[in-house]
């Protein structure tokens, strides 16, 4: 099993900035890709950014020069460094680790990120 537990999550003015991290525990050598979903109320859940075990990273268009993500793999986290927030970033993020090996992915609980115009 892998667990995945989110930080970082708060309140913010547009134009504004916020750091996401989320550490993993658990199997962690069977992880590969890790990645940063958000889920807006009404919405579906979305793809915002991912990076594999050899850190190649992409991004979804709507966040694409805004935001970076970033991987530690001797402290198992990611991390989703955000600027330039807009009011339609607002939602919950979530953690998501992929194991090729084990055929599943793993989620976080996700954390709140508002911005306010």
């Amino acid at each position: 099993q892998v667990q995945l537990v989110e930080s970082g999550g708060g309140s913010v003015q547009a134009g504004g900035s916020l750091t996401l991290s989320c550490t993993a525990s658990g199997i962690i050598f069977s992880i590969d890709t890790m990645a940063w979903y958000r889920q807006a109320p009404g919405k579906q859940r979305e793809l915002v950014a991912d990076s594999t075990r050899s850190s190649s990273t992409s991004y979804a268009d709507s966040v694409k020069g805004r935001f970076t993500i970033s991987r530690d793999n001797a402290k198992n986290t990611v991390y989703l460094q955000m600027t330039s927030l807009k009011p339609e970033d607002t939602a919950v993020y979530y953690c998501n680790a992929w194991s090729t090996s084990l055929h599943r992915d793993y989620w976080g609980q996700g954390t709140q990120v508002t911005v306010s115009s």
